[in-house]
């Protein structure tokens, strides 16, 4: 049966177990973003000796190129990138909003749909509800993404509550048609795909309190937390994310869309948020940043005190920057205790000449080191429990 189990959930342990057509997921867990059907570098194969479960794919992009009657063709977008695992599949509707709100020559939103211009090559497209799920359909997904209207958190209080309206009758769209496509493909429960909703609201507790509200009683198998996690001066919105897990029932999936950085997902994870999305890993690998677990890291410990969003957290990993010049002559391997041979046997001056040079080869093995952290990190969390005294 296609779905979410809650195991255990002592309000900031939580524990669950996914089932989708594709195969179980523990929580939490965290997917790597393989925006048009790729992870910028790698193959599928690298990215799952990285031990990646589970990736994000992107309605928008996927449409506009390479089209959704390809990959329609190609079997569907797991066949097409040759991905064996679960994957979800964003609505694109923070993609195609912030090109609008960037320029507003690019399109135009009104409670019908979205119209907008291609940012490829200027070609016009509408997206409705209805069309983010059918094209969602079409990639075959294991976990869909409701279309929402994605607003900047610092907009005024009255334009965020107009968007939170349009979210909320989006979502009730999203649904009918989500229904309308099960009927139609005749999808049988344990292999029919999981279906999200994304609560809005800013920075306005009042309103992500209602949107929560609202989306509970038309019903999703999950709840997104929607716009960017951190304010206009990059200030990780901690207060609004943990009041925000607070509104979603506990045996729903809670997904942090775009966190994002190692500590905010230990902060989310005791929050209460199962699922986590960042371009961040690989990224950053791309840019010559490498994370690593400290030496004198020996696992999580399960926090005390009073139930709230954390200020502190311990100082679990260090982020390198394989292009200071301190790495020319280091001999060392770029990451003695991985699992990918590669990172054992080439040594960080390597590594550091590869970025001298800007080969690719570079950009590929710091994105796997970064993957394999990620992945690691996930572990972790699972094991506080075990850990805790």
């Amino acid at each position: 049966m296609s779905g979410f189990k809650l195991k255990s959930n002592n309000k900031r342990l939580r524990e669950g177990r996914i089932t989708t057509a594709h195969g179980k997921l523990s929580t939490p867990f965290f997917m790597p973003d393989a925006t048009r059907a790729f992870v910028k570098g790698n193959t599928t194969d690298d990215v799952k000796r990285a031990q990646t479960e589970a990736m994000v794919v992107n309605t928008f992009h996927l449409y506009l190129q390479p089209g959704r009657e390809l990959i329609k063709k190609a079997g569907g977008v797991h066949a097409f990138m040759d991905w064996n695992g679960p994957l979800l599949s964003d609505s694109g509707g923070f993609q195609v909003f912030s090109l609008i709100h960037r320029s507003s020559g690019m399109g135009k939103i009104d409670d019908e749909k979205v119209s907008f211009k291609s940012p490829i090559d200027g070609s016009k497209h509408e997206l409705t509800p209805e069309k983010s799920i059918q094209i969602q359909f079409e990639l075959g997904v294991d976990m869909m993404v409701c279309l929402d209207d994605c607003p900047p958190n610092d907009w005024p209080k009255d334009k965020l509550a107009l968007a939170v309206k349009r979210s909320l009758e989006w979502a009730a769209r999203c649904k009918a048609e989500y229904l309308r496509q099960l009927k139609r493909r005749k999808i049988e429960e344990s292999k029919r795909p999981l279906l999200f909703a994304v609560v809005q609201g800013g920075d306005y507790e009042d309103l992500r309190r209602d949107c929560a509200a609202a989306l509970v009683a038309i019903g999703f198998d999950g709840y997104g937390f929607g716009a960017r996690p951190v304010d206009k001066d990059g200030i990780f919105l901690a207060d609004t994310l943990f009041k925000t897990a607070s509104f979603i029932p506990e045996n729903s999936l809670r997904f942090a869309l775009g966190v994002g950085t190692p500590e905010d997902i230990y902060r989310c994870y005791l929050m209460g948020w199962d699922m986590f999305d960042c371009v961040i890993p690989t990224r950053e690998g791309r840019h010559g940043k490498l994370f690593f677990f400290n030496e004198s890291f020996k696992g999580f410990k399960a926090p005390t005190g009073k139930q709230g969003p954390i200020s502190k957290f311990p100082k679990f990993y260090a982020a390198k920057n394989i292009s200071n010049a301190a790495y020319a002559t280091d001999f060392s391997p770029i990451n003695p205790c991985s699992d990918i041979a590669e990172l054992r046997q080439y040594s960080k001056a390597f590594l550091h000449h590869l970025f001298r040079l800007k080969e690719p080869l570079g950009q590929k093995l710091a994105s796997l080191n970064n993957l394999e952290f990620y992945n690691r990190l996930m572990r972790e969390l699972r094991k506080i429990k075990q850990n805790s005294v």
